[in-house]
């Protein structure tokens, strides 16, 4: 195919490549027929949504969408024995996963107990002393002083812990794949249990909670009570869905665009405190989700307290929501910086090694352990594969991995780990987790990298830029970007178009921070948009297009809006730029 407005190689190194002669067909059917805009068209035609269906498309409802909790396996059980806990006023133990979709998942049970007038103990483990899931000390410990214990965005492969809670009932609300066997507990709802249909394996841990909560509400009905509201649990349920990098179709676009009116409404302490310490000062996108309240959320289980996250979206108290902000913003700034020597390090390492496999690596003594998955995540965007970055300690290796679209990893790391390479692994698709004996890393990585090459790893070539149509300036305006936003909610699975504006004008170009760049750009006809570039210096990007006079370039990148000051405006957020 030849290279998109002849970009073989942009600035960034990427070769570009525009919509193929069927999506250019396809998408002035779309036109045709619906009469919607050709930008929005495009992005309908990427879903792969057809004329007729573009109005359901494009107004997602729960009523809808929402799948009967009853079709996952061992869900009336588990709700009818969270339900007997309830009623009887037995304690309950909440395990949770460190995450934002472990943390989401607990404050949603605390939200829903505390309606009922009831409580819970939360657990979370630490990252560093006690790894991820359930483990034999906490369990019994537990067990000793709970009737109930629900383990949330974990437990699903953790055999031995689960049978260690002796005299108490365990019950495991998950989405991490599943082995052959289930541990010996009175109920698991997974939807990536090796006996489900797989229809809802795109849910998070949070979606699966909130569906036992709408059963558990179902099961009160048929008994005459009312149970709490749900609706307005939707925040909680959309941090936890952007933030696990969950795909956003089926359910997850309905759960995210309504989860999002809910947070604007500022009704729940602990994201409003999160939204004014990241200064957020318009409605929140997914964007803010992914990017500014989730890392927060994470810090904790990052590099501090394990439960900060967990406690700051259960808490009501706007005073107490204010002080785990604030401390979250603190590890979050540390995170950072413990982020990025690692990410120099592991980047060194793997270019050495060859970023042209099916899998990209690194490993490394006394990296921290919360910060290996950032940096995968990093590795990953660089180069178009799956990536590992692993900490090592005393002989053994902690590391985390993320993947790309239409690669299973989590099903990949299983596999090394029932080898016996690993000493464990699993996730799901986009993100696994993995412990592994230093003498064994190098096998285990060739193995992975075998595994993830049947699968098409390595096809797609790191230069590859996608894009989706051509656009002029005077084109991106503010209506337009909110007709392109009814297709949204956009994230993993779901990318925001990305356009092209060939041949502009770099004006009022500006150093902006350490590494972003801010500048105008125009067709010469007096048609201008504004553009900003993050971490624009730490690319070919940010000098060329700060130099004045450089000529025209081709620039490509997706349509914002920006509030600035109670005023809108649109907004290019470039991602690539090409030399005319």
């Amino acid at each position: 195919m030849t290279a998109f407005l002849g970009v073989e190689q942009s600035l960034t190194g990427r070769r570009w490549v525009g919509p193929s002669a069927e999506s250019d067909r396809l998408s002035e059917q779309m036109v045709q027929e619906t009469g919607l805009p050709e930008a929005l068209a495009r992005v309908l035609v990427a879903r792969g949504v057809a004329p007729e269906e573009a109005a359901g498309f494009l107004d997602p409802t729960l009523r809808e969408l929402l799948p009967d909790p009853r079709s996952l396996r061992d869900m009336e059980a588990a709700a009818a024995r969270f339900l007997r806990a309830v009623k009887a006023r037995e304690p309950v133990a909440i395990f949770a996963d460190y995450d934002v979709d472990g943390g989401s998942s607990a404050a949603l049970l605390i939200h829903w107990l505390r309606a009922m007038g009831h409580g819970a103990t939360l657990y979370i483990p630490d990252r560093i002393d006690e790894g991820y899931g359930p483990n034999v000390p906490a369990m019994e410990a537990l067990a000793r002083d709970h009737a109930l214990i629900v383990c949330v965005d974990c437990g699903t492969l953790s055999h031995e812990p689960v049978a260690a809670a002796k005299g108490a009932d365990v019950v495991i609300l998950d989405h991490h794949l599943g082995g052959e066997t289930l541990p010996d507990c009175l109920a698991c709802v997974n939807p990536n249990r090796q006996d489900e249909s797989g229809d809802l394996s795109h849910l998070c841990a949070a979606s699966v909670v909130f569906l036992m909560l709408v059963e558990a509400n179902r099961q009160l009905r048929d008994d005459g009570i009312t149970g709490p509201p749900l609706m307005a649990l939707l925040d909680l349920v959309a941090l936890a869905t952007v933030a696990d990098v969950a795909p956003l179709v089926g359910v997850n676009r309905a759960l995210v665009r309504q989860g999002l009116r809910v947070m604007a409404r500022r009704e729940r302490p602990g994201l409003v405190a999160l939204a004014d310490v990241a200064r957020m000062d318009q409605a929140p996108s997914t964007y803010h989700l992914g990017f500014l309240l989730g890392p927060r959320v994470n810090a904790g289980g990052r590099i501090g307290a394990a439960d900060l996250g967990a406690r700051l979206l259960a808490t009501t108290d706007p005073a107490e929501a204010e002080a785990l902000a604030a401390r979250l913003d603190e590890l979050n700034t540390e995170r950072r910086e413990i982020e990025n020597r690692v990410r120099e390090a592991a980047l060194a390492q793997a270019e050495a090694r060859g970023l042209d496999g099916p899998l990209v690596w690194a490993a490394g003594k006394g990296w921290h352990p919360g910060v290996v998955g950032i940096v995968a995540a990093r590795l990953k965007e660089a180069t178009n594969r799956p990536a590992v970055v692993i900490g090592l300690e005393d002989g053994i290796g902690k590391g985390s991995a993320r993947s790309v679209a239409g690669v299973d990893l989590g099903a990949a790391v299983q596999r090394v780990a029932a080898e016996g390479l690993l000493l464990k692994g699993g996730g799901h698709k986009m993100a696994a987790g993995l412990t592994v004996e230093e003498d064994k890393l190098d096998a285990a990585m060739a193995r992975l990298a075998e595994l993830l090459e049947k699968q098409g790893a390595g096809q797609g070539g790191p230069r590859d830029l996608r894009l989706d149509a051509l656009l002029m300036p005077g084109a991106a305006t503010l209506r337009l970007i909110e007709e392109i936003e009814k297709a949204g909610p956009f994230g993993q699975g779901a990318p925001a178009p990305r356009f092209a504006f060939p041949e502009v004008e770099i004006r009022g170009a500006r150093r902006i921070g350490e590494s972003h760049l801010r500048f105008t750009f125009g067709d010469g006809l007096g048609a201008r948009l504004d553009a900003i570039a993050f971490g624009a210096f730490d690319t070919a990007l940010g000098d060329t297009l700060l130099t004045p006079g450089a000529g025209r370039f081709h620039l490509a990148g997706r349509l914002e809006i920006n509030t600035w000051g109670g005023r809108s405006k649109a907004q290019l957020r470039l991602e690539d730029a090409a030399r005319y």
